[in-house]
């Protein structure tokens, strides 16, 4: 069966979702074509001339993008069968089958995409159970190249070519926040070190200078963490890669730190979130406010960039914590390494999402929106609400602004709302630091800037 991979967005990658399924369908004899809407259109040829029809969905923004896809494809080609894969097709997958999706699928699909573009039959994925496949190396020929991709501004302006890969799927961890937690459940898998290596070497064959690690902890696995980074080091000298690790792991595993630099890591992100303790026990993080400053202290000491990831904005978010937050991050030297998207977030609060567990979201939350694809929610300060929405009107000129201009005048903001008196402005270094060009998290509300990615509608 004639098959088609489409994703819509991928965090400004090159899509492992769809080079990896591609390799799969590749090697069982499958005829596959592979469109990024995120960078071509999806031509109603392609459309129209496929009988399996799979849409990647491995983050929320990339599900809202997909609805109008689905909806011309079923226009266009009416007797396809549509699909969807990736870890947020199974948090919504009531939603997709309202839409005419018939097969939803985790993110573990390649065996399945395989079973049904053969019309072998397949069985919707239970969330409780993540296959376990033999990986094999991803195949990104007929993808677009890298240097349309995102790429890594370095420090002193000038850029790499990205590439990215996964060294390992899912996490062990149950963050309540995070979207990974209702479909792998605590589970990760690791990918093989030679799968790894082979598929960075093929993107090292087309340009890539430095690659960004896509795992949701890169350091789940330490001993594997390992073995990646040497042989990586030892088969492509010179190159440099980035990754996310979890605080607590920061901690826990500090001898990966100085390892890490020496064999090329130029940053490390972290999901933070916020420095609140309550906060923090809420989302169940496995770390405190402390922990967050020996952790900046030992990435700092080992000479690692740590670029720390926030979710200021939540129903248990105040004037005064906010403002907290925005010293929190001046007083550790961190206002270059902090997107200033990142001071601007908003709590995503999925179908599915262990966030409901808690009593004093589920009061906050309306009824979920099927086209937001989320429980919507209204802070019970509207000041809180208000200073959100001007804030994140205002980051979107981050490309032109200086990121410690922009910083000053979202503290002066926040002061003012908070009824606090104005500061003199302090004194900072203003060194930029590494880090990727479309920087971005996935436990929040998209922008509209990343509504506005696909050239498709």
């Amino acid at each position: 069966m004639r098959t088609l991979l489409i994703s819509t967005y991928d965090l400004g990658r090159q899509p492992f979702g769809l080079a990896s399924p591609a390799a799969w369908l590749r090697a069982a004899g499958v005829e596959v074509t592979c469109v990024d809407a995120s960078r071509d259109r999806v031509a109603d040829e392609q459309l129209a001339t496929a009988g399996l029809i799979a849409f990647y969905l491995p983050m929320h923004t990339a599900t809202r993008l997909a609805a109008p896809l689905i909806t011309r494809a079923r226009q266009i080609n009416p007797s396809a069968r549509l699909c969807a894969y990736g870890l947020y097709a199974p948090l919504n997958a009531d939603w997709l089958r309202e839409h005419g999706v018939h097969e939803v699928l985790g993110p573990e699909a390649e065996a399945e995409l395989v079973a049904l573009a053969r019309a072998d039959g397949v069985g919707a994925m239970s969330g409780t159970s993540i296959p376990r496949l033999t990986f094999i190396t991803p195949d990104r020929v007929a993808l677009p190249p890298l240097h349309r991709y995102a790429a890594l501004r370095m420090a002193d302006g000038s850029r790499r070519v990205s590439g990215s890969t996964d060294a390992t799927r899912g996490c062990k961890h149950l963050c309540r926040h995070c979207p990974i937690v209702p479909v792998y459940n605590g589970q990760f898998r690791v990918v093989p070190v030679d799968v790894v290596i082979d598929d960075i070497r093929a993107q090292v064959a087309s340009g890539a200078q430095h690659i960004s690690f896509g795992d949701p902890d890169f350091l789940n696995g330490p001993t594997h963490a390992r073995r990646i980074v040497e042989r990586m080091a030892a088969t492509f000298p010179g190159l440099t890669y980035d990754v996310t690790i979890k605080v607590e792991h920061l901690l826990a595993h500090g001898e990966m730190l100085p390892l890490l630099r020496d064999t090329g890591c130029l940053y490390v992100t972290s999901a933070v979130e916020s420095v609140d303790d309550e906060v923090l026990a809420k989302l169940r993080k496995g770390h405190t406010r402390a922990d967050v400053i020996e952790a900046t202290a030992r990435c700092r000491a080992a000479g690692l960039t740590l670029i720390p990831t926030f979710i200021p904005f939540m129903p248990w978010t105040t004037l005064d914590g906010y403002v907290d937050l925005l010293e929190f991050v001046e007083d550790l030297g961190l206002v270059e390494h902090v997107a200033p998207v990142q001071l601007a977030i908003r709590l995503l609060v999925t179908a599915n999402s262990a966030l409901l567990e808690l009593p004093d979201i589920r009061s906050a939350i309306g009824n979920f929106d099927g086209a937001s694809l989320i429980y919507p929610w209204e802070h019970a300060d509207p000041r809180v609400d208000a200073l959100q929405a001007r804030i994140m009107a205002l980051v979107g000129d981050e490309a032109t602004v200086p990121r410690g201009v922009l910083f000053d005048t979202l503290v002066a903001m926040a002061r003012e709302a908070a009824g606090r008196p104005r500061i003199a402005v302090p004194a900072r270094d203003g060194v930029p630091v590494p880090g990727g060009t479309e920087p971005w998290y996935c436990c929040a509300e998209p922008t509209p800037q990343q509504l506005g990615v696909t050239q498709d509608s």
